[in-house]
């Protein structure tokens, strides 16, 4: 089977959709997905926030965070209240039923992966 390939100008350099949340700047989009069974397949791509509303997600699956890019001020606080300045290099995984607020003055760029379908973020 052979790999798959996206440039840059088809990956990272492509604005992800908007996240259907009101009142927050926030995108995801996914680049590939696994050819595995729907409760097997992991998605990854790239994540955009921009200074506005908090964006607070709930996930019903496992995923990782690799952060590229941050301009000002971006965190990441979990359900208990623990919470990280986030830093370009900064690596972190979100147990299924973890609940994260992501907040920035500017923005953040991230890459991820996770433990679900396409389209289902």
């Amino acid at each position: 089977m052979p790999m798959q390939y996206k440039p840059s100008a088809e990956g990272k350099e492509v604005r992800p959709p908007q996240i259907p949340s009101p009142g927050n700047n926030s995108f995801l989009g996914d680049i590939f997905t696994s050819d595995a069974p729907k409760e097997q397949q992991i998605s990854c791509g790239f994540y955009k926030q921009e200074a506005g509303e908090p964006l607070v997600y709930k996930y019903d699956y496992d995923e990782m965070k690799i952060v590229l890019e941050v301009e000002g001020e971006y965190t990441f606080t979990d359900e208990t209240g623990y919470k990280v300045s986030v830093k370009p290099g900064d690596v972190f995984y979100f147990p299924k039923g973890t609940t994260i607020t992501f907040e920035t003055t500017g923005y953040g760029y991230a890459f991820f992966t996770g433990l679900r379908p396409n389209g289902t973020a």
